[in-house]
């Protein structure tokens, strides 16, 4: 059974998916140590340093090994590191070519590879997922562009907004992160081959060379010197999934919120018995939502950890580097099933319209104070106008009554605005939506052409 909610049977896929646990599962990495062990071979055998012929043993070796984990695990505890034990089984079944295996490497070199790999895998889920849920979002923003509800500020009604240009609020930043995980990609996905002090000292002359091209047999880009004590690649990677994570944690915040029984604007999908409370019948508990906040909380946590973890002593440290062992793979999982939660969620989320029109009447017409104050102001000049309106607000709050009634008893508003029906026009929220309408379409039209 496992001991935590990263390998536990009951909780491991509310913080993490299968796909992205294949991905830092022990023979996933372990895969990935070899991997960088083959391309290491196959540089050097491209430059004369190994036999051809003892790459290509190394490399059909790596295909048919099959790796005793248990003595892998018994080792990696005595030496501190799993790389030595694996390049003697590496070797033992390469036979007369295993003593190529490892040639000029460091441990750090191959592991620091090999985690480059499996973000490389990773992220290609990330970005995958933040496409698919822009798609999801686009829908929604184009669905809702004209649907008002109340807009919020300090957890009160403010202005009206509509549901669509929240939806757009929220797939600007996914667009963006989509656009960080872009950019990010040539800073993050460098190879490392530098040797012992990373100087390349045990190969020589060549050594820029070799490097070159064992990063070319990866896939990766050749660093400008080693990074074996510069770690704002590895802490890069983190903090974009702190960024998307916080993002998502955001959305799920709104959605929450919305849901709560005085809302009641949205619903997160229904099926049968999610949500469910032991003891009280009624409950639909926002569960995605709930998980995607917690990953959003346990992500910067992480992230704080990488960048505490940047801080090495001199050419290879003593202790920080093992932070990003926790770490990156936590992150990821986090970050995968807060993705695959917010797909869920927004997909089948059910909106309320009904119900964001009746909240938009809770306030008796206060949200649109502001419309009618600038509607008078022309006449009355600003600072008028807000006093005679702020004063009309005060008696909607101590006396009840419909603001628009209030104010059609003002003499001084009612001239200013051109009668009694002017008043209830500009008292109507679905007349002051600002430009609630081009921003969504701004933002879908910058989101699609992202896409393309």
């Amino acid at each position: 059974m496992g001991s935590t909610v990263f390998d536990s049977g009951l909780f491991r896929d509310m913080f993490g998916t299968s796909e992205m646990r294949a991905i830092f599962a022990d023979d996933g990495l372990v895969g990935r140590y070899i991997e960088a062990e083959v391309a290491l071979a196959r540089a050097q055998a491209r430059i004369g340093v190994v036999p051809k012929a003892a790459a290509e043993a190394i490399a059909a070796a790596a295909r048919s090994i099959q790796i005793d984990f248990e003595k892998l695990r018994r080792e990696t505890e005595i030496v501190g590191y799993p790389i030595l034990p694996l390049v003697h089984q590496l070797a033992e079944a390469a036979g007369e070519a295993g003593r190529f295996v490892h040639w000029g490497a460091t441990t750090q070199d191959i592991m620091d590879t090999a985690n480059v790999l499996q973000i490389r895998a990773a992220l290609q889920v990330v970005a995958r997922d933040l496409r698919e849920v822009r798609d999801i979002l686009a829908v929604m923003a184009h669905k809702y562009r004209n649907t008002p509800m109340a807009g919020r500020t300090h957890l009160q009604q403010a202005l009206p907004v509509t549901f669509g240009y929240k939806a757009a609020v929220w797939l600007s930043s996914i667009d963006r992160h989509i656009e960080r995980v872009d950019q990010a990609l040539p800073r993050i996905l460098v190879g490392e081959f530098s040797g012992a002090a990373g100087t390349l000292a045990s190969v020589g002359d060549g050594g820029l060379e070799m490097q070159k091209l064992f990063c070319e047999e990866l896939g990766l880009h050749q660093p400008s010197i080693t990074w074996h004590v510069a770690r704002d690649g590895i802490a890069e990677s983190v903090t974009l999934l702190g960024l998307i994570t916080g993002t998502l944690g955001k959305i799920a915040t709104d959605v929450m919120l919305m849901s709560a029984s005085e809302f009641g604007e949205v619903s997160e999908p229904f099926v049968h018995g999610r949500g469910a409370s032991s003891t009280m019948p009624q409950k639909r508990n926002p569960i995605s939502s709930e998980l995607m906040l917690a990953a959003a909380k346990s992500v910067r946590q992480h992230v704080a950890a990488m960048l505490d973890g940047m801080i090495h002593d001199f050419e290879r440290a003593t202790g920080p580097w093992h932070l990003e062992w926790v770490s990156l793979p936590e992150s990821f999982l986090l970050t995968a099933a807060s993705l695959a939660n917010a797909k869920f969620m927004l997909a089948g989320l059910v909106v309320h319209e009904h119900r964001m029109l009746q909240n938009l009447d809770l306030t008796r017409g206060l949200i649109v104070a502001e419309a009618v104050m600038m509607a008078a102001a022309p006449k009355l000049g600003r600072q008028r106008a807000h006093d005679v309106v702020y004063d009309a607000c005060r008696r909607v709050i101590e006396g009840g009554g419909q603001l628009a009634d209030i104010l059609a008893g003002v003499p001084e508003i009612t001239e200013a605005l051109g009668g009694e029906d002017m008043i209830r026009r500009h008292c109507d929220p679905a007349n002051y939506l600002g430009l609630c309408g081009p921003m969504v379409d701004r933002v879908l039209q910058i989101s699609a052409a992202g896409a393309r």
